[in-house]
């Protein structure tokens, strides 16, 4: 009735009242004063009286509005207590098993309780001998950059990584929630369907991909042999095109790449200037925080990569080899800067895990 003014209903229940209740008159009667076309229903009008016949008003009743029980202390208490008992539920899910709305879920998660949802990172676990050897590195990292802060543009990271067809951790729709970052490991298992590839990361830009294989284009293990011949019949030439003199090579202690011949192999091409086990300069074991291509390349590439959901192991390397030629060369630059605030970091952190520090494209 909201369309009535007062003074209209009031004349509407008069003359209601005056046509003995009837409503066929009542409604031709109120044709004088409303028109043909604006004249109230039959069914306003029947609405209209008994609402007065029952109330003794033609005003419309305020209905009292029903609080709101959604984010009660009962439920942030069992809210709090689910996040307690398992904090990787979802909100969808948490919010089934509590039957409650997904934004009433959300709200306590982030309003009421202070929590916010951390990203799965994937690191190793350090061993009780590897903080020392993460302290060296960072101290003669971070002292040959105060004398020369284009030390670090100078270096080539190198490693390798797996890129199965099917499946990879999905740290974007992973969460934890919880009042301080968890820092949970993700394991998940190998796939035999995959591509193995090696890639060099500098400030200057990606060298690679090189996917180690066969004739028939099916990953191989990587070992001395074929590590070496990668480095004669493809990194050699890839140098050349750089064509910067005193380059330093990095690699992690894997055993293909520390055997005796790989090394001698390397001295050559990088005299003095290998940073790796056995190397002029040690490289810390298990210290994918510290080289970018685990903090940032690897996990650049696979999700560029798995977006376009490649469903053969071709147009799996395509994609690959797409995202990592189209990668800006102003950004690999901003990817060194990280690596020296990682090594700040690490030095200030006495060689242990980077706490907090995330890398943003």
């Amino acid at each position: 009735m909201e369309r009535y003014t007062l003074e209209q209903r009031i004349l509407i229940v008069k003359t209601h009242i005056r046509n003995g209740e009837n409503l066929t008159s009542t409604i031709r009667a109120l044709r004088n004063n409303f028109g043909v076309h604006n004249r109230p229903s039959r069914a306003a009008v029947k609405r209209l009286c008994e609402k007065f016949d029952r109330t003794g008003s033609v005003l419309d009743v305020k209905t009292s509005v029903r609080p709101r029980s959604g984010r009660s202390r009962e439920n942030i208490a069992a809210v709090s207590d689910s996040v307690r008992d398992n904090p990787s539920t979802s909100i969808r899910h948490r919010s089934q098993q509590l039957d409650l709305s997904y934004t009433t879920m959300q709200r306590i998660l982030t309003k009421d309780l202070h929590l916010h949802a951390y990203k799965i990172q994937l690191t190793q676990e350090l061993k009780p001998a590897d903080h020392e050897q993460r302290r060296i590195f960072v101290d003669w990292m971070l002292e040959n950059h105060q004398l020369n802060e284009n030390f670090s543009n100078k270096i080539i990271f190198s490693d390798e990584a797996h890129f199965q067809l099917n499946g990879y951790v999905n740290k974007q729709n992973s969460r934890i929630w919880g009042d301080e970052n968890p820092r949970a490991i993700h394991e998940q298992p190998m796939h035999p369907q995959k591509v193995t590839v090696w890639c060099g990361f500098w400030a200057g830009g990606v060298i690679g991909p090189y996917f180690f294989e066969n004739a028939r284009g099916d990953a191989v293990t990587v070992n001395g042999d074929r590590y070496r011949g990668m480095l004669t019949n493809y990194f050699w030439h890839q140098l050349d095109n750089i064509g910067i003199e005193d380059m330093w090579f990095q690699q992690d202690g894997a055993t293909c790449h520390t055997a005796r011949e790989t090394m001698q192999l390397l001295h050559t091409k990088f005299p003095g200037r290998v940073i790796s086990r056995f190397g002029e300069q040690n490289w810390p074991p298990r210290s994918c925080d510290l080289t970018p291509l685990d903090f940032f390349l690897w996990g650049y590439v696979k999700q560029k990569v798995y977006a376009n959901d490649p469903q053969t192991i071709v147009a799996l390397k395509d994609e690959i080899r797409r995202v990592i030629y189209e990668l800006p060369q102003n950004l690999c630059i901003k990817v060194i800067e990280n690596f020296i605030k990682r090594a700040k970091v690490c030095r200030a952190a006495r060689g242990s895990h980077l706490a907090d520090i995330i890398f943003h494209v």
